[in-house]
C-alpha cells in the first residue's frame, strides 16, 4: 500500500473528528462555562470514555510499549493496576468534594476553587502558572509522538516536523470549534474504537507469531536478562514502581483536563459510576499495549535501539499496511483527544486565573470566549516550536509532567478537608514542593531519587508536611473563608 493511500487513512481519520467538532460547535454557547465544561451536563458515558480518552495520550500508546520492551512487563502492574486504582480513589476523595463545590460555586477551575477559600488572586495564579508549566511538555509530548509516529510508519516519508505540525494545526482547529462539548463527543468515539482497536492489533500480531505461547517461549530464549521475565529487576524496584504509580495517579488527578472534568458530571451519580468502571477499563487499555511491547523483544523481526517507538515497528510488521495505518491514525486522534482537552484547559486556566484577576476582572462572558480561543493558538504553536527540538524521550516527559502536577495534589486535598488550612500553609505546600521537584529536574547537584524513592514522592511528602505545619504554626488571613468548604456542601443536587 502506498505511503500516499497511508496518509489519506490517517488524515480522513483527524478530519472526520473534525467534522463532529463543527457539529457541536453549532451547538455551543457562546460562554466560557459551555465553552470550558460543556454546561456541567456529562452523563457517565461521557463522562467515563472522555476521560478515558483525554488519557489515551502519547505516553499511553508509544513510550509505555517502549519501557515494556526495554525492561519487561512489569509496567503493566505501575501504570495498568497500580495507577487505576489509586485514580479511581482520587477520582472520588478530590472529584467528588470538587464537583459539590462547582454545583454552589460555579468553579471552572481548581484555582479558582482555592482563591476563592483562601481570598487570594495571588494563590489562584499560583496555582494556574505551576499548572501551565507542567502542562506545556505535555502538550509538546503529544507532538513529539505524532511526529515519531508518523514517521516510523511511512519510513521517512512523513518527516518528524511535517507530523508534529499535522498533529498540531488538527488540535488548533478542533479546539477553537469545538470547545468542551464536541471534545467530549469525540474522546467517547475515539476511546471506544482505541479501546476495540488495540485489542484487534494484540490479536492479530499473536495470530501471526504463533499465538502467546509461542511468543513468551521466543521471548524467554532471546531475553537479554534472566530478570526480564520475573517481577522485580534494577529497574523494577519497589520503591520506583510505587514512587511512580503514586506520582501518575496523583499527577493524573490535578492534569487540568482531568481535574475539570470533576466539575462537568451532571450529578452524583454520574461521579461515582465513572470512578467505579474506571479500572476495568486500564486493565483492559494497557494489558494488550504493553504486552505488544513486551513479547515483540523476543521478535527478531522487530529492531528497536530505544530511540523512536516500539509499537509501529511492530505494527508495519506483522499487520496489514492499512490496518497499521488505521491503529495510528486511531493513536494520533487519542493523542489530540489528549492535546484538545490540555489545550481548552490551558485556556480555561489563563482566563479564568491570570487574565481575569490581573488584567480585566470585568471582562464580558463572550471576550472571555474570544480570548480562550485565542489563548489555544498561542499555546499550541508555542508547544509545536519546542517540540521541534524533541529535548528528551517520551517517557522523561510525560514522567516529569506527571510528578510536577502530582506536588499539588496534597496540599489541595488538606485545603478541601482541614478547616485549619490557612492560606500561608497551602502557599508553602505548594511552592516548596515545586521548588524541590523543578530542583530534582533541572539541577544536576540536588538528587532524583533519594534511597530508591524517586524525587516526585520525595517532594509530595515535603508539601504535606509544610501545608499541614505552617498551617498550624500562623493564624487564618482576614479574607479567608475557613466555612467555605464545609459549611453548605454536600447538598447533592442533580442525583
Amino acid at each position: 500500500m502506498s505511503v500516499t493511500l497511508q496518509i489519506g487513512i490517517i488524515v480522513g481519520y483527524l478530519v472526520l473528528a473534525l467534522l463532529v467538532g463543527l457539529y457541536a460547535y453549532r451547538l455551543t454557547d457562546r460562554t466560557a462555562e459551555d465553552f470550558y465544561l460543556a454546561s456541567r451536563t456529562f452523563g457517565t458515558v461521557v463522562l467515563l470514555f472522555t476521560t478515558f480518552a483525554t488519557l489515551l495520550s502519547a505516553f499511553t500508546f508509544f513510550a509505555g510499549p517502549n519501557v515494556a520492551y526495554l525492561n519487561g512487563p512489569e509496567w503493566i502492574l505501575v501504570m495498568g493496576v497500580m495507577d487505576g486504582i489509586i485514580f479511581a480513589i482520587l477520582w472520588y476523595v478530590i472529584g467528588y468534594k470538587q464537583w459539590l463545590l462547582g454545583r454552589q460555586y460555579g468553579y471552572v477551575t481548581v484555582g479558582e476553587m482555592l482563591g476563592d477559600r483562601f481570598g487570594s488572586r495571588r494563590l489562584r495564579g499560583l496555582v494556574a502558572g505551576v499548572s501551565l508549566l507542567w502542562l506545556f511538555p505535555y502538550v509538546m509530548l503529544q507532538q513529539v509522538g505524532a511526529g515519531t509516529a508518523l514517521e516510523a510508519l511511512t519510513e521517512g516519508a512523513i518527516s518528524y516536523g511535517v507530523g508534529a505540525g499535522l498533529i498540531t494545526l488538527f488540535m488548533i482547529a478542533y479546539v477553537v470549534l469545538a470547545g468542551m462539548r464536541g471534545i467530549a463527543w469525540t474522546d467517547t468515539l475515539q476511546g471506544a474504537f482505541m479501546l476495540v482497536m488495540t485489542w484487534v492489533a494484540l490479536l492479530w500480531v499473536l495470530a501471526a507469531i504463533g499465538g502467546p505461547s509461542a511468543a513468551t517461549a521466543t521471548l524467554r530464549e532471546t531475553a537479554a536478562t534472566a530478570e526480564f521475565l520475573s517481577l522485580g529487576s534494577n529497574y523494577y524496584t519497589p520503591q520506583w514502581m510505587l514512587s511512580t504509580a503514586i506520582t501518575i495517579g496523583f499527577g493524573v488527578a490535578m492534569f487540568p483536563q482531568v481535574n475539570q472534568r470533576f466539575f462537568a458530571a451532571g450529578s452524583k451519580t454520574v461521579l461515582k459510576r465513572s470512578f467505579v468502571l474506571w479500572p476495568i477499563l486500564c486493565v483492559l487499555l494497557f494489558v494488550p499495549a504493553f504486552m505488544l511491547g513486551t513479547w515483540a523483544a523476543g521478535l527478531e523481526a522487530v529492531e528497536f535501539t530505544g530511540d523512536g517507538n516500539v509499537l509501529p515497528l511492530i505494527l508495519a510488521e506483522y499487520t496489514p499496511t492499512w490496518f497499521a495505518a488505521l491503529v495510528i491514525a486511531g493513536a494520533m486522534a487519542a493523542m489530540m483527544s489528549s492535546s484538545d482537552s490540555m489545550l481548552l484547559s490551558g485556556s480555561s486556566y489563563f482566563t479564568r486565573d491570570l487574565y481575569r484577576p490581573f488584567i480585566d476582572a470585568d471582562v464580558s462572558s463572550r471576550r472571555e470566549d474570544l480570548i480562550a480561543r485565542i489563548g489555544v493558538v498561542g499555546f499550541a504553536i508555542t508547544a509545536f516550536v519546542a517540540s521541534l527540538y524533541n529535548p528528551a524521550t517520551l517517557f522523561e516527559i510525560g514522567d516529569a509532567a506527571f510528578s510536577g502536577f502530582a506536588q499539588l495534589a496534597l496540599p489541595v486535598m488538606v485545603a478541601l478537608y482541614w478547616r485549619r488550612t490557612t492560606h500561608t500553609g497551602i502557599t508553602a505546600g505548594i511552592v516548596g514542593s515545586q521548588v524541590f521537584y523543578l530542583s530534582s529536574v533541572f539541577l544536576w547537584f540536588v538528587p532524583g531519587s533519594y534511597a530508591g524513592w524517586t524525587a516526585g514522592i520525595v517532594g509530595m511528602l515535603l508539601g504535606l508536611a509544610l501545608t499541614v505545619g505552617v498551617s498550624l504554626v500562623t493564624s487564618p488571613a482576614a479574607d479567608e473563608r475557613q466555612a467555605r468548604y464545609f459549611e453548605g456542601v454536600g447538598v447533592e443536587s442533580g442525583d
